[in-house]
Parts: structure tokens; C-alpha cells; sequence
């Protein structure tokens, strides 16, 4: 891609080179530097783009963990947004600009000049704070070079991506690293696996002693939490449900805290306004209950589950094709910890059968508990509102508010928001 910076053109590819462009290595074209430089053209590190863009004045706030970065990086944003400051959000769902869209769904982190063009954009829109999900991939492929983060945040880590990263010693190894600076950090202090410099660094949790300490909280029509902070009682509620969204929210308030000089009742009160991410734990019918989230690892799934023990669970989920397969039979345990129901469906199968990603999940079933399967995924989302009474939970776990389903190498259009509402349209009927 190509960048403008105050007259200078940027380029990644050797393709796009033009008379008095820069071309600039990164570790993905690092083996194309020679023909730019036979060319004749200047060649920077992308570590360099800094210096030819004031940054000076926007502070980057950024997100990584397995778990968690879409909410609480959305949840930042509404609450610096209620506060009154100009900002933008750049992550899985796309790129916003002081509450317009301006980019549609991307990679979780663009490449180096993908996030300069955004910073850019940012920088011509008076926004004070740039606030970024950062993936493994990103972190491991040195994608965030040259960016100073005003405070990194960690969600947790689990086990995910091991199609990419091979082990889980190395994707914990890779989280941690983005931990390693002296820079101002915001860690969740109950995740069992992360190593962070503890220069600079503020902690939250449920469960251990941490500067951002929960101290109680209750769900009745949402959720209401209290913390403690530097021996203050402080308190939020939120429509919100489920644990992880106390974690989530709760990384949210402090790191607004730690990066304004608001107070954190101010902080807690605007968090209200925020209602959560579509496709993450969204709620989509009453009666039935029917929640719609985006989890796709044993850990998520976990975290999801648990967040209903009052009710009948009747889960609908599969698993992505070209994926860590290991994880298949953890889901379906996990499952069928919950669950009163489960229908094992087709996600995004890729170029995988189905049928065998399938039997992957149901070898993790253990041989007591009955299951359905139901590869049609618009066919068993109709099997379980068939199945739910008042006192059932439908959870169709694993693609969010995808707008798509991958079949090969094609996006069909689907969305499992949209095919409920036109079951439960066709069932009323």
C-alpha cells in the first residue's frame, strides 16, 4: 500500500515504487529491499515511520489477549467518546473515527503502514486517542513497529491461533512480549500465564490483591460491580452479562483512568451508556432467551457457558476449517459441561469437510451426554428455538456478527442474527 506523509510517498511494495518514493522493510518484504535499492530508491525500516509523522500528540492505547479485545477496546473508546474527547478505534470490526465508520471489517492489526495510514487519518481528524486491538499475529510479525503506546492493556490468554504459532508455549511467548517495555501497562493479574515488566505496570482482577480490585458484583437486568482503587470504593452497572465482560469492563474504566484526568466516578457513570459490542454476547430475542457471541475457543466458550447456571443451555456451535483442530474435542467437552442440548453444526468449514470437523468436536463428548448433528448451521439454529421453553438460554456460539460463512475460498452470505429472527419470524408464523 501507499502512504502520503507531507509530500513523501511510502510504499511496502516493490510494485508501487515511483520516482522519489520510500520504500519501507518490513520482516513480511524485508527479502524485496535490494530491488529498491538497485532502483535507486531510499529504503526505511518501518520501525523509521515515526519521524516522518508528528505523533505527538495522539496517545495509542492498545489491546491484546486472546479473549476480550474487541469489547473492552470498543468499550474505551464509547467511554473517551461520552467524555467528550476525540477518537478513534481501529480493530476486528473496522475503522472509526469519533463515532463514524470509516472502514469496514479488516485484519484485527493492519500492517505498519496500515496503521500509519489510520494514525494519519486520525491525527487530520483532531483525535487525542488512538485506540488499537493488537493480535498475536501482529505482534509476532513485528506488524506494530514504530508505534508508542501510551499504555499497553492484557486481557488474558488462552489457547488460540495454534494453527499459526504451532505450540501454546510459543502464542503465550508472543502475547507476553508485547509486555516486555517499560512503557505504562494495564495487566489482568488473575491470568495464570502472563509475565510482564512491572515497571509501570497497574493491575485489575476478581480474584487476586490488584490495584483495580472488584470487590463484589451481582447480575439482575445486567450487571453491578464494585472496586476498589487506592483505598476508594467505586461502582458500575452495564446491560452487559457474563463474567468476562467484568474483566472486560473493568479494564476499560481503569485504563480510561490511568490515561485522563478523569474522575473515575465520571468514568463509571458514562460506561453506562455503553451497551456492548454486536455479536459479543448480544442478546437477540427475549422469549426465548437467545444470545448470539463470537466465542470459538474452549476458554471463551467456558466463559460464555458459565454466565447462565439458572438456566437450560441449548447450545448451537461448530468449528472453523484450516484451524487448530486440536481444540475441537475441548469445545465439545466444554459444551457439554453446560448444556441440556447440544446441536454440533458447520462454522466456517473453508476447505475442510465438514462431517470430519464435526467428528473432531464429538470425540470430546463423553459418551453419556446426547448430542444432535446438524450440519445446515440455518437448519440447527431452527432445531434449537424448536427446543426452548421459558426456561431455556440459546447460545449460537463461534462467528459473531459475521456477515458470512467461508466455504472454500468463498464468503456466502450468512448471518446467524438474521437467520434467528427469520426462524423465529417463520416459527410464530
Amino acid at each position: 500500500m501507499k502512504l502520503n506523509i507531507n509530500g513523501k510517498i511510502f510504499t511496502d511494495n516493490t510494485n508501487e515504487l515511483e520516482k522519489d518514493s520510500i520504500f519501507v522493510v518490513s520482516k513480511q518484504n524485508e527479502k524485496f529491499k535490494d530491488v529498491a535499492i538497485n532502483n535507486g530508491h531510499e529504503v526505511i525500516n518501518a520501525n523509521d515511520l515515526k519521524k516522518y509523522l508528528d505523533m505527538g500528540s495522539i496517545k495509542i492505547v492498545g489491546i491484546t489477549g486472546t479473549n476480550g479485545k474487541t469489547t473492552t477496546a470498543a468499550a474505551i473508546y464509547s467511554i473517551l467518546l461520552d467524555l467528550g474527547y476525540k477518537v478513534a478505534l481501529q480493530g476486528t470490526r473496522g475503522f472509526f473515527i469519533n463515532g463514524d465508520q470509516e472502514e469496514e471489517y479488516s485484519l484485527t492489526t493492519p500492517v505498519q503502514l496500515g496503521n500509519f495510514a489510520h494514525i494519519q487519518k486520525a491525527l487530520e481528524n483532531n483525535c487525542q486517542f488512538f485506540v488499537m486491538e493488537v493480535s498475536s499475529h501482529a505482534i509476532e510479525q513485528k506488524r506494530i513497529e514504530g508505534l508508542d503506546f501510551a499504555i499497553k492493556i492484557h486481557t488474558n490468554i488462552t489457547r488460540d491461533h495454534l494453527d499459526y504459532h504451532k505450540t501454546i508455549e510459543e502464542y503465550i511467548n508472543v502475547k507476553n512480549s508485547f509486555l516486555n517495555d517499560d512503557s505504562l501497562k494495564l495487566i489482568n493479574i488473575d491470568d495464570k500465564v502472563v509475565k510482564y515488566n512491572s515497571k509501570n505496570a497497574f493491575t485489575y482482577s476478581l480474584d487476586k490483591p490488584s490495584n483495580f480490585k472488584v470487590d463484589a458484583y451481582s447480575f439482575n437486568q445486567g450487571m453491578h460491580v464494585m472496586f476498589s482503587y487506592a483505598k476508594n470504593n467505586y461502582a458500575f452497572s452495564s446491560l452487559m452479562m457474563g463474567i468476562f465482560n467484568i474483566y472486560n469492563l473493568m479494564a476499560s474504566v481503569a485504563t480510561v483512568s490511568l490515561i485522563t484526568n478523569n474522575k473515575l466516578e465520571d468514568i463509571c457513570k458514562v460506561l453506562e451508556n455503553f451497551g456492548g459490542v454486536s455479536g459479543r454476547m448480544e442478546i437477540i430475542n427475549l422469549d426465548p432467551l437467545i444470545v448470539v457471541d463470537f466465542a470459538h475457543t474452549p476458554d471463551g466458550m467456558d466463559e460464555v457457558l458459565k454466565s447462565f447456571p439458572q438456566k437450560d443451555i441449548i447450545c448451537v456451535f461448530g468449528a472453523g476449517g484450516n484451524r487448530d483442530s486440536l481444540k475441537r474435542p475441548l469445545m465439545g467437552k466444554v459444551v457439554a459441561k453446560y448444556s441440556k442440548h447440544i446441536i454440533v453444526t458447520s462454522d466456517n468449514p473453508r476447505f475442510e469437510d465438514p462431517d470430519l470437523i464435526i467428528n473432531d468436536i464429538i470425540s470430546g463428548i463423553p459418551s453419556n451426554i446426547s448430542y444432535e448433528i446438524e450440519v445446515n448451521r440455518k437448519e440447527a439454529i431452527r432445531k434449537a428455538i424448536k427446543l426452548a421453553n421459558k426456561n431455556s438460554v440459546i447460545l449460537v456460539l463461534g462467528k459473531g456478527d459475521e456477515s458470512t460463512q467461508i466455504i472454500y475460498d468463498q464468503k456466502l452470505p450468512f448471518s446467524d442474527k438474521s437467520e434467528i429472527l427469520k426462524a423465529l419470524k417463520e416459527i410464530e408464523a
